[in-house]
This record gives structure tokens, sequence and C-alpha cells, in this order.
């Protein structure tokens, strides 16, 4: 496709699929204003509720600038680090003297689930009814056959959301305290507060979001690293590695693969013009696989001089990954912290880490990517 067909009309999703990094980029930096986030409308309202991601102009700003600073620096280190730290360590600690794990069931759908549960001061007992939600917003996000029984698991977990959070966010607005909830219940910016509607509607994104694609990329860095063992010893030996693992993972084996956009106006991208009003599908996988814009783009190496790790958590990114422009995903550096802090513990518990005889990671998903199981065996130590 990228070579032939950079632009093409898809029937099954009413949509124009791009595939190339530089229409890719165009569509997301969006300089010009020839795209919006309106598909969104359709796309995750019916489960979220009106969410940042349908945003634009000034009330996007605003509503960035009331929960942005919960997700960088001195709230994410002093607030969050130890929260993330803790969560991983509490997950380690049931499997580290068993010298198996699989490394998706038991902790990275798990870890990045307890983290946010943990920050926004709900139950983590309630862990499982957390994931069986966010599992059916993926779902539907990804239900692009529209089956109609995933559509209406999709539509009923907001309402079941919207049951269990709303009382605990009028609790919470009565008593503040040190949580990622009370602070969303009463940031201020220009006068403007979140709606009790607003807030869980972003804890509601949030979960899925920050959950199924975190969930992913500690998943595939293991799955990289594992099947590159030259690398995950170099990663194992000096561990400032890991920042370049995580960055390469989200180019070679981006958790997320599509990300829509609706056109404004008629467009010339590659291959062709998409008209005003249309859907446009970015192959994030796909870009990020560019033969034009990566050397031996196939190729996993985390010493790649054509990425750059610094600024891979930035809108600065030169990978597709978390987007980029005004809605570059805001949990990037969250992202980050958590994939640094559970990989490194993994690491330090998980001594002669090497793959179950004979199992071979497959990544699974259409929407969102990765393997479903990655069984491991390790030489368990003390403490």
């Amino acid at each position: 496709m990228r070579q032939d067909a950079p632009l093409l009309w898809h029937e099954a999703t009413k949509s124009y699929i791009v595939s190339r990094y530089e229409d890719v980029e165009r569509v997301f930096k969006d300089k010009a204003g020839e795209f919006t986030t309106e598909n969104y409308d359709w796309q995750i309202e019916p489960v979220h509720g009106r969410t940042i991601l349908q945003l634009s102009g000034r009330e996007h700003a605003v509503r960035r600038a009331l929960v942005a600073p919960a997700f960088r620096g001195a709230d994410l280190r002093d607030k969050f680090l130890p929260v993330i730290e803790r969560n991983s360590r509490e997950l380690i600690d049931r499997f580290r003297d068993s010298g198996s794990v699989d490394l998706v069931a038991d902790y990275a759908t798990r870890f990045p689930v307890n983290v946010i549960a943990d920050m926004l001061g709900l139950d983590k007992s309630d862990y499982e009814r957390f994931h069986g939600w966010y599992t059916a917003v993926i779902a539907f996000l990804g239900n692009l056959s529209g089956d109609q029984d995933v559509a209406t698991a999709g539509e009923r977990t907001r309402v079941e959301f919207a049951e269990y959070m709303l009382p605990i966010i009028r609790k919470r607005r009565e008593a503040p305290g040190d949580d990622l909830l009370s602070t969303l219940c009463t940031a201020e910016v220009d006068g403007v507060r979140m709606s009790d509607e607003d807030v869980k509607a972003f804890c509601s994104l949030l979960l899925a979001a920050g959950g199924e694609t975190t969930d992913k990329a500690i998943a595939g860095i293991f799955a990289n690293l594992l099947t590159h063992p030259e690398q995950l010893a170099a990663v194992r030996a000096d561990r400032s590695l890991i920042a370049r693992a995580f960055a390469e993972t989200l180019r070679y084996t981006p958790p997320v693969h599509m990300i829509m956009r609706q056109s404004a106006v008629d467009v010339e991208l590659s291959g062709g013009t998409v008209p005003a009003g249309s859907t446009v599908t970015c192959l994030i996988g796909s870009a990020n696989r560019d033969e034009d814009r990566y050397r031996d783009p196939d190729v996993f190496d985390i010493f790649r001089e054509d990425l750059t790790a610094t600024n891979a958590f930035s809108a600065a990114a030169d990978h597709l990954a978390f987007a980029l422009g005004r809605h570059f995903c805001v949990g990037a550096l969250l992202a980050r912290s958590e994939v640094e802090a559970g990989v490194g513990q993994l690491l330090d518990a998980m001594p002669d880490l090497r793959l179950a005889d004979g199992f071979d990671p497959v990544e699974n998903g259409v929407f969102t990517r990765g393997p479903k199981s990655l069984p491991v065996l390790f030489t368990p130590v003390a403490g």
C-alpha cells in the first residue's frame, strides 16, 4: 500500500486509509487546520461520553490544561512514581519465587490498570471490573465489522462505569484527598472547572487508553528483547537503555495501529485527494515501518540512529505511536514512567530470563495489537 496505494478508499470502514509516514505525520500535526477529531463522536462517545479527544480550539486547550499537570513534572515524579513502583513490586512479589510466569496475564494486563486505579484513589479490589470495562471499550473501538454484541457490551460499559464513578466523584468534591480524582474535581483554569460528566469521561478514557496501551507496550518490549537476546543483555547491563527499548518498541510494534481523523476540507495527500467530511484512517504500524523514513525498518534495533529516545515521549517524537500535534498523548510520560520502573524491576527479579521452551511470541489484534501471552522462565532470586 505504501508503494502502490498510499491513499486507499476502504469500503468496510468507509474511510480513506493512509500508510506513509509523511502523510500520517501531516494528518496528526495538522498545521493548516485541515483535520478534526469529530470521528470520535461516533467512535468513542458511545462508550466514554464526551471526552477531551473530541474537543478542539479553546475548549480543548482549557480541558487539556486542567488534566495535563498530573501527568508530567513534579506531580508525576513526587506523587505518582512511588505509586507506580509499589504496584509493580506487588505484582512481581506474587511470582518472583516461582521461576516461571506469563508476563501478559500476570503482569502487563494488571499493572497499568492497578496504577491508574491507585492514582485515582479507587479500590484496586475492583480490578476485575475495571479490566472487564476497558476490555469491552477496546473491543468497541476495534469493532470494524460492526458486531452488534460488541457494540451493545461497549455501550453497557458507559452506563455501568457512570453508576460506579459518579457517586465517588460527588464524594471527592465534598471531601477532596491527595489523589488524582480529587485533583481533577478541584482543578480550575480561567474560571473553568470540569463537570462530573467531564471527570467521569476522562477517568473512563484513562482506564481504557492507559490500560490497554501500556499493557501492550510492556508485553511488546519483552517480546522484542527476548527474541533479540543480545539487546536484552545490553538493556540488563545498562538500564538507561530501557527508554531506547521502549521508543524502538513503539516504532516497531506500536500498541495502537489505527487512529482516525475527519477531513474538514478537501486535502491533497500522496496518491490523491481526500474529500471534505471524510474519515481518514492512519496506519501507525505501516508509517513506523516506512522505508523512506527509517533505515532497515523491519529490523528491531534499540541502537538505531534514526529514532531519538530523548524526545520519543514528547510531541517532538520521531515515531507516530503517541500521535503528534495538539492531540499528542497526554499520558506519554506516565507510560514512560510505568515502563521504565516496571521493566527495571522485572529484570532485577528475573535473572536468566528466557522464553518458555518452544514459545514464539505472536502479536494479535487489528486496532490495538500485542502478544496475547508471553510465558517466560527465569532463575528466582532471594529477596
